[in-house]
């Protein structure tokens, strides 16, 4: 799919099975007249192999799920350079809302917020990430509105999200959060509440959350301030049961694998480059790939049990 400016999106339409799989541009700051993601002309999207595999429920997931947390170098779904064992690189929680998506054969809308929407190396993420979730959800029809979200989550980002979410009505939120709080050296309990407050929010109307903790860079290693806020966000996650990429811990472990350090990862003023962005959309799709093989497939409404016909008496009168 092409990106069109006469299209009313503040960020990205992105979908699979596209003539050329990529996006030319997006617009900087949000938007307020966010439209429908396009459906396709007609087609009702396949579902491939693994995601048949996903919608078969935890148990006929689970022996994938535990090769996708394996050790370094076993799972294919991760570039060479991208590889992080399974520990280091995410915690899994249910998707339900992704899962009956899924399971009905609707295009799944995905939401990114974070990271610049401007044009530069970071407005290359949705197609980056498009691309990886289109290897871990084959032929799943995917759309992916990317938006940046400017400012600290405690001094009011987090409302600014409500309306974002409001506007683009998606299925899943990937939310990554806390590097900006980080650097502002915001108090880690507002920070907390707040990111708490929004996420249940989120997730009080049917979608589902994946949160991405900050970014991790060797001048922050040793900042109690900055570590205390990547703390936060892990905790809000296990808190309110929803998957996290653990960027700072993944980041930190190919940083030192690598002579150069986080500089083949990082940009400047705390972006990720070209290669961050791939590794880091990689382990945003194996993260939802591996909460999904370990979240229970909807279950199917119970029919009422069949009434018999009316006998002749029994008829109302009249």
């Amino acid at each position: 799919m092409c990106w069109s400016p006469a299209r009313a999106w503040s960020g990205w339409g992105l979908r699979h099975g596209s003539s050329n799989g990529a996006a030319a541009a997006d617009r900087h700051g949000p938007a307020h007249d966010a439209g429908p993601a396009r459906r396709g002309a007609g087609r009702a999207p396949a579902v491939g192999p693994l995601a048949a595999l996903l919608l078969s429920g935890p148990a006929g997931g689970a022996a994938a799920a535990e090769q996708a947390a394996g050790p370094v170098g076993d799972d294919p779904a991760l570039s060479q350079e991208c590889r992080v064992p399974g520990a280091q690189l995410y915690t899994v929680a249910q998707l339900g809302a992704v899962k009956a998506t899924l399971a009905e054969n609707r295009p799944l809308k995905i939401l990114a917020i974070g990271g610049s929407a401007a044009p530069g190396a970071s407005a290359s993420y949705p197609a980056k990430l498009e691309a990886a979730l289109e290897l871990a959800l084959p032929k799943v029809d995917v759309v992916i509105d990317h938006r940046g979200l400017p400012g600290e989550i405690a001094s009011g980002a987090a409302e600014r999200l409500r309306t974002m979410v409001a506007e683009a009505e998606p299925d899943l939120v990937v939310w990554q959060v806390g590097t900006h709080d980080a650097i502002a050296r915001v108090d880690v309990d507002a920070f907390a509440s707040a990111l708490a407050e929004a996420v249940g929010w989120v997730r009080s109307h049917g979608i589902d959350v994946v949160l991405v903790d900050p970014i991790y860079t060797a001048s922050m290693a040793a900042d109690v301030d900055y570590n205390r806020i990547v703390e936060a966000v892990r905790s809000v996650a296990t808190q309110q049961g929803v998957p996290l990429v653990r960027r700072y811990e993944a980041l930190q472990y190919l940083s030192r694998r690598s002579d150069k350090g986080e500089g083949h990862m990082l940009g400047r003023q705390f972006r990720l480059n070209d290669l961050g962005l791939r590794c880091m959309a990689e382990h945003v799709a194996l993260t939802i790939a591996t909460s999904l093989m370990r979240t229970e497939a909807p279950k199917e409404p119970k029919a009422a049990p069949a009434q018999p016909p009316l006998t002749e008496p029994q008829r109302a009168p009249g």
